[in-house]
């Protein structure tokens, strides 16, 4: 979950009325969520249960990837950040744990991008001086951002691949403008992503409110020879 999670007043009838119900079948099935805190969160988010943070801003957790973890599969390290205030401490220990990560995938999700060509363009490219030096020096593969009310896939950029996905809730038709860094971008309809993880391989796919593929395609690893 990108950020922006809950629209609300933070009351816990808020949670029911916007999470618990709408997804109650997921819940029901055991299905987690894990959230990255938006600048319209109210409160301490991070202490609603449901959301998996931890009691924390910001967090990181393991899956493996593979029909049979943990016989097989990848290590796949998640971090989530909070991109609404970006402190000295919470720097700190986004580059202690990328540093300390030994995971096969790395991926980092938080609510502003830093790589966008929408109406906040400007203020991702300030973000982007904070934030991607870390990303490049510990060599994280893919970051999801939500914020823009669209989806866009950024070309690879030295080497990570960067998402915004921030059209579930709402759209904004005509948002996005041709940028030297867009490989694809849509603003037409209500969107959401869906990505898989299979070895050397991150499988994404990109889909609208009617179920039309908007975007897909795949992130190979490639892997020094021994």
């Amino acid at each position: 979950m990108l950020g922006d999670n809950n629209y609300g007043d933070g009351s816990p009838e808020s949670y029911r009325e916007r999470f618990e119900e709408p997804y109650k079948p997921l819940l029901d099935a055991g299905v987690k969520f894990y959230a990255a805190r938006g600048n319209h969160d109210v409160g301490a988010q991070w202490e609603y249960p449901l959301f998996n943070m931890g009691g924390e801003r910001y967090y990181t957790f393991e899956r493996k990837a593979g029909v049979l973890p943990p016989v097989g599969g990848e290590r796949v390290q998640f971090f989530a950040l909070d991109s609404v205030n970006l402190d000295k401490g919470q720097l700190s220990w986004f580059d202690r744990q990328l540093s300390e990560s030994n995971a096969e995938w790395k991926i980092v999700f938080f609510h502003h991008p830093i790589y966008s060509s929408g109406r906040y363009a400007m203020s991702s490219a300030a973000r982007r001086s904070t934030l991607e030096q870390a990303l490049i020096e510990h060599q994280v593969d893919v970051v999801f951002s939500g914020h823009e009310h669209v989806y866009e896939r950024m070309a690879p950029q030295r080497g990570v691949m960067y998402f915004v996905v921030g059209a579930a809730g709402a759209v904004r038709v005509d948002d996005l403008r041709p940028s030297s860094y867009q490989a694809k971008g849509y603003d037409r309809d209500l969107s959401f992503m869906l990505i898989e993880i299979a070895g050397d391989a991150l499988y994404f796919r990109a889909l609208n409110r009617l179920g039309e593929v908007v975007d897909s395609g795949a992130i190979v690893k490639t892997r020094s020879s021994p």
